[in-house]
């Protein structure tokens, strides 16, 4: 009886449950043997992913699995009963791990894909080589003459891919400049129209006397001649190269080779853009000598070229060159102004003048600025979600370790949402705010779009933190192509004026008076639609403006500031885009 007792109790007895049996002797070695090698493999992820790149760690993270994987194994063959619940667990962590990614990935591919098909049926295109200029004949493309072609030939092919190494032996014949960076000389304050300031060609004949006596980088005559003279003297060097580029420029079409289809877009090649900004600043000041020469015909000549290198980079969708377009131009409008205000314009240089300025939209133009910029952001993203290591994140932002592990080890839906916000906010907000068919900018739409941009990126989250480091506030960008086509209307109204003054003797009363005999159609005011101001001054001369940025009529007063470091040492105060009106008008006589 004892015995079977005794066996009835046994046999009652329940098991123990793993959680509360203590581990000793080998199972105890084993199971923190198995904790601490999982514990130094990550630990080695982790620094191979912070010191080096992600192929190292995704080489490495197969034997950190496979290694991890044999111990659980090896444990499980000789302690499966203690360790069954825990490797439940973690099946269970490792499979709720595997969904979050594959839900999270086909959520933000779905929400991208939905959206760029819906706005590509409407037209919009999300990549740059779709945006690209149509490919052109070799022998009609101005942007491969050879002397153009010597402005990135040291960095690209003639089909746009990057040179390894980089072709040392080219000379950059277009590489100019009106003055010498190399010599410690204070170079004389600009001109700038938007000011009425003209330029002074006294004070640049002194520089470069003074020039002359450190370096002999510009001629100079033994004895000082008309400042116009000296100036164009010293410009000369330049002379046989502007002259092979003018008649480069009769090429009918110019397509420079870029690399549209590059893995990372935002390292594109740009670098024939300060060539032709440098050149352009050589003919202004050509010109500008030129008309104080007697010598318009000249002048005009150099005008057009300028207007020629601007168009040259006219269908590149990128912003960077768009916005030196506008600089181009704004280089252009200065001897046109100057010619103005000292009359030195024929009648037919008059019409030349407007024929060249009438082609100008930038409304259109800053269409296509904005899409390709919403193009090389989303191609920047896919580049990062493609090559996810350490060096890519920081050279194109400043991220700090968490973010990059963060974005490193993230679901690939994570850019894809990105793609998306980024996709939407120019879409929807900044590619309407300028109205090609009305030829209009609202200043307040601009200011909204950039609040709603403040408010979305306020907070940091996972899928705005790159629309965070993308997406600036872009309202400048419209405020300056509202200013570009409203300076280039206000120059067109004004050799309007002058070719009325020319023929009957003095200013109209209104402008209304100027169409369709002097300009086929009067422009409005790009801000408000409204007719551009005009009055006729107690001097005989005229004020012409636009209401400005801030949406008030000043009166035709021009604002200025000094920020930071202005006209090289001087301080010299700078235009303010932002307050008073865009005016057009000449210095008191």
């Amino acid at each position: 009886m004892p015995a079977a007792t005794e066996k009835i109790e046994f046999m009652d007895e329940k098991p123990k449950s793993i959680w509360k049996k203590s581990w000793n002797g080998r199972s105890a070695i084993l199971f923190w043997s198995l904790l601490v090698a999982t514990v130094i493999s990550w630990m080695i992820l982790f620094v191979a992913f912070v010191n080096l790149s992600r192929p190292l760690a995704d080489n490495f993270m197969p034997v950190a699995m496979i290694g991890f994987a044999g111990v659980i194994v090896g444990l499980c063959c000789f302690f499966w009963n203690p360790l069954r619940r825990a490797l439940f667990v973690l099946a269970c962590f490792v499979t709720l791990l595997a969904l979050f990614y594959a839900e999270e990935d086909r959520r933000g591919w779905h929400a991208w894909q939905k959206f760029k098909h819906e706005w590509e049926a409407k037209g919009e295109k999300f990549d740059l080589a779709s945006l690209a200029p149509p490919a052109v004949p070799d022998d009609q493309n101005f942007a491969l003459t050879p002397i153009v072609a010597s402005s990135y030939e040291t960095f690209l092919d003639k089909n746009g891919h990057a040179l390894r190494p980089r072709n040392t032996n080219i000379v950059n014949r277009l590489q100019m400049s009106i003055n010498d960076d190399n010599v410690l000389l204070e170079r004389p304050a600009s001109s700038d129209w938007r000011m009425a300031r003209t330029s002074d060609l006294k004070a640049w004949q002194n520089y470069y006397r003074l020039l002359a006596a450190k370096t002999n980088e510009f001629p100079v005559p033994s004895q000082p001649q008309s400042p116009a003279a000296d100036v164009l003297l010293a410009l000369s060097k330049y002379n046989s190269t502007l002259e092979e580029l003018r008649q480069n420029g009769q090429l009918p079409c110019s397509r420079f080779p870029l690399e549209y289809d590059k893995d990372d877009p935002s390292a594109m090649t740009l670098s024939h853009l300060a060539v032709l900004k440098g050149c352009a600043q050589v003919l202004e000041f050509r010109a500008i000598a030129e008309l104080q020469n007697e010598h318009s015909d000249q002048a005009l000549a150099d005008i057009k070229l300028i207007l020629r290198l601007a168009d040259s980079i006219r269908t590149e969708p990128i912003l960077i060159s768009h916005l030196v377009r506008i600089a181009l131009v704004n280089f252009a409008l200065q001897p046109v102004w100057e010619g103005l205000a000292e009359r030195k314009w024929s009648d037919a240089q008059f019409a030349a003048i407007d024929q060249e300025l009438n082609r100008l939209d930038f409304l259109a133009d800053y269409k296509l600025a904005m899409r390709g910029e919403c193009a090389d952001d989303v191609g920047t993203i896919g580049f990062l979600e493609r090559h996810r290591n350490r060096s890519n994140f920081n050279e194109v932002f400043d991220w700090g370790d968490d973010v990059a592990i963060l974005y490193y080890f993230g679901p690939n839906g994570w850019f894809e949402q990105s793609k998306l916000r980024i996709g939407r906010f120019f879409v929807e907000q900044y590619l309407p705010l300028a109205n090609v068919d009305r030829q209009t900018v609202s200043p307040a739409s601009v200011r909204n779009t950039d609040a709603l941009l403040r408010a979305a990126t306020k907070h940091e989250g996972l899928f705005n933190f790159l629309e965070r480091m993308l997406l600036p506030e872009l309202g400048t960008v419209a405020k300056r192509f509202a200013y570009a086509q409203t300076s280039v209307d206000l120059a067109r109204v004004a050799i309007a004026l002058e070719h009325y003054r020319l023929m009957h003797g003095e200013y109209p009363e209104s402008l209304d008076a100027l169409a369709p005999q002097f300009i086929a159609k009067l422009p409005h005011d790009v801000i408000n639609g409204q007719p551009l101001h005009y009055r006729r001054t107690s001097d005989g001369q005229f004020v012409l403006y636009s209401v400005g940025w801030n949406e008030t009529d000043d009166g035709g007063v021009v604002e200025t500031k000094v920020v930071g470091v202005t006209d090289r040492k001087s301080q010299t105060p700078i235009w303010d885009i932002s307050q008073g009106d865009w005016v057009w008008r000449y210095p008191a006589r």
